[in-house]
């Protein structure tokens, strides 16, 4: 098993990049990857090989939950 963590380099061999529907044309997005852990790698994705930080799964689940519950709408403007 291998060992992640935060600021590690982007370009993870066995992880599936994934970003939003909702991203733009720009390429300006975050990319999410599951880990072989169970972990979650999150990346700018106009830096691909750049740091990425990492997450566990509960971490995740608390983010995104937040969104969905509208948690960090004021970030929004």
């Amino acid at each position: 098993m291998s060992h992640f963590h935060n600021g590690m380099p982007a370009e993870l061999i066995t992880a599936e990049w994934k970003k939003s529907a909702r991203s733009n044309s720009q390429g300006q997005c975050v990319e999410m990857a599951a880990l072989e852990d169970g972990q979650v790698a999150v990346r700018n994705s106009r830096f691909p090989g750049g740091p990425a930080l990492v997450y566990t799964r509960p971490e995740i689940e608390a983010m995104i939950l937040g969104a969905k519950d509208g948690d960090f709408d004021h970030l929004l403007g």
